[in-house]
């Protein structure tokens, strides 16, 4: 215990909040401070994601122009995901398809699934053994569909910027379940600018379409707002334990991203160099954001059977030069 202050949240510690006025009337959200100079926002309306995040007062994240989006204002048909996509430091696409609408299977599938539009079932927080633990659950689950649930544990020391998310997936239905997932972790404005350094230490790297694969040579080069900017995105294969680093110099202030591709075997890098829409996208997943259909017809599709349980971790480390 601290005996020179009253109370924790004099340096850290987790709040509940309500959101008022507009679509993101009554949203829960967890804010959360480990008093190092990391500060986040966990939104519990939309699957426990991360919302607003800054570390020691510069921004990390992108934030895009629809802000805030309760789920009640979802739009499930085609790219209307789009219109309640907060992006934030990260947003869960899933947990049976990500990327493009589609149909497969004789399911019609919106924009990056639905899981990112759920609330939680549960949570709970507490403080132990010097670190901020916050549990969650979040059931995607339909009468006559797939049935799974989802357990997130994030931990948050007091005495590091690091923040360390472990997902479990589990098929509690009686029929195999299909399963994507896509950690759609958005990259922005200061942290991300021309000056940011992008580390992806892939084996190799494949653009998605023709427009992409012009500049290839520069996937990893930022560049300053562009109007009329068409995004560009590109695969990269990874091996074993590895880690993803965006640093400014500006700032001087990074993030790496850990984890191991054997659990999350692919990464996507979305670059999004447009005015007011400028973002990095660094996207690890157990898919291609190409369509369930495609993952299927390539004999890629991850199946879920039941009782089956996956489990993703996650590290990120916030770091000052």
């Amino acid at each position: 215990m601290n005996k020179y202050i009253g109370h924790e949240q004099q340096l850290y510690g987790v709040r509940e909040m309500r959101l008022v006025g507009g679509k993101a009337d009554g949203m829960r959200i967890l804010s959360v401070k480990n008093g190092m100079g990391l500060e986040f926002e966990i939104s519990l309306d939309r699957c426990g994601d991360i919302s607003r995040l800054s570390f020691k007062g510069d921004n990390m994240g992108y934030f895009a122009p629809c802000g805030y989006v309760s789920p009640k204002y979802y739009d499930n048909v085609g790219n209307g995901f789009l219109k309640s996509f907060t992006a934030g430091f990260f947003t869960t696409c899933g947990l049976t398809s990500v990327g493009t609408p589609c149909e497969d299977n004789g399911e019609v599938l919106p924009l990056h699934g639905t899981i990112s539009n759920t609330p939680c079932e549960n949570y709970s927080y507490s403080i132990k053994d010097n670190s901020i633990y916050i549990t969650l659950t979040v059931l995607d689950a339909a009468l006559f569909s797939h049935k799974l649930i989802l357990e997130r544990e994030y931990v948050c020391p007091l005495d590091k910027n690091e923040i360390y998310m472990t997902d479990k997936i589990k098929n509690i239905g009686a029929e195999d379940a299909p399963l994507e997932v896509l950690y759609h972790c958005n990259m922005g404005y200061p942290l991300l600018s021309e000056k940011s350094k992008v580390i992806v230490p892939s084996s190799e790297v494949v653009p998605r379409n023709e427009h992409a694969k012009e500049g290839i040579e520069n996937c990893l080069v930022m560049e300053k707002p562009q109007k009329g900017y068409e995004e560009k995105c590109y695969y990269h294969t990874m091996l074993g334990k590895t880690c993803v680093t965006i640093f400014n110099d500006d700032i001087k202030k990074g993030v790496n991203i850990r984890y191991d591709a054997d659990e999350l075997k692919y990464f996507t890098e979305w670059k999004m160099m447009g005015e007011y829409e400028y973002v990095l996208g660094l996207e690890p997943g157990n898919c291609l954001p190409d369509g369930r259909n495609v993952m299927r017809e390539k004999g890629l599709l991850e199946i879920l059977k039941p009782d089956e349980e996956k489990v993703n971790h996650i590290k990120f480390e916030f770091e000052e030069r």
